[in-house]
């Protein structure tokens, strides 16, 4: 398992050409040898790639906009070709689909059109879940409709540990589930803080920093054949972001992952 950077952790330092290929030295000096490209500003497809390249970083997966991947999948399917990126990403649920059982339906009927022409073109459909994935229709989750709508070969999950947890999951055990279809995995710990006032709030936290099950993720993550492992922190709260990265991409080092 290859460890990688999501490029949302440090999007606000990605928005134009020049701070991209600062963003991406940074990284690569800190070990990472690949990406995910998310939440990056409006630079050329080409760009993308040749600053990459300049740093031997590689591209591996998206999030795309799903308009995109509705209205624009050739030009979508294009560009990956280009950045050599093999998985083609989707960030959740589009909020038009969250309407219970009609909608979920209707994202199966949209996009097995979608995901058919990605795997014709010798890439994967890849779908990254959130807390909402965790809610219960007529006796099933969101994720387990989704998964059951989608053939193996048609849709793999890119399985946020943060959020499968925050749904009140067990990473460990969606892992194992979806064996086979997890090429790719959000590596994000939780954590509980105590404010000042004695409530309390969960946050995200630099990986092995939290109270996730680290042990159990790594052994399933072994087992059910993941490829790339991608830190990400959507908020970083106190520290600067690329600290974040910085501190889980040495944690993971620690046990033995590079």
């Amino acid at each position: 398992m290859k460890i990688g950077a999501q490029l949302y952790t440090v999007r606000q330092f990605t928005q134009t050409e020049a701070d991209f290929d600062k963003t991406i030295n940074r990284i690569a000096n800190m070990g990472y040898t690949c990406v995910q490209i998310s939440g990056i500003g409006d630079i050329p497809v080409d760009k993308v790639k040749s600053i990459c390249d300049n740093y031997k970083i590689e591209i591996i997966l998206s999030h795309t906009n799903p308009n995109r991947l509705l209205n624009d999948i050739d030009n979508v399917i294009r560009e990956h070709k280009i950045m050599n990126a093999n998985y083609i990403g989707i960030g959740g649920l589009p909020f038009e689909y969250h309407n219970g059982l009609q909608g979920l339906n209707q994202f199966i009927v949209d996009y097995t059109s979608i995901s058919r022409k990605i795997k014709k073109s010798k890439m994967k459909f890849m779908y990254h879940n959130h807390q909402y994935d965790f809610v219960e229709f007529d006796g099933k989750l969101v994720i387990d409709r989704i998964a059951e709508g989608f053939s193996e070969d048609l849709l793999g999950f890119t399985l946020d540990t943060y959020w499968v947890q925050a749904g009140g999951g067990d990473p460990a055990y969606y892992i194992k589930k979806f064996s086979g279809r997890v090429d790719t995995i959000h590596f994000k710990d939780m954590k509980i803080l105590q404010n000042p006032d004695g409530s309390l709030i969960q946050i995200m936290a630099e990986v092995l920093d939290g109270n996730l099950n680290w042990q159990s993720i790594f052994e399933e993550s072994k087992k059910a054949g993941v490829k790339y492992a991608f830190v990400e922190q959507d908020d970083e709260y106190v520290k600067d972001p690329f600290e974040c990265l910085k501190l889980s991409y040495n944690n993971l080092l620690s046990q033995g992952y590079n």
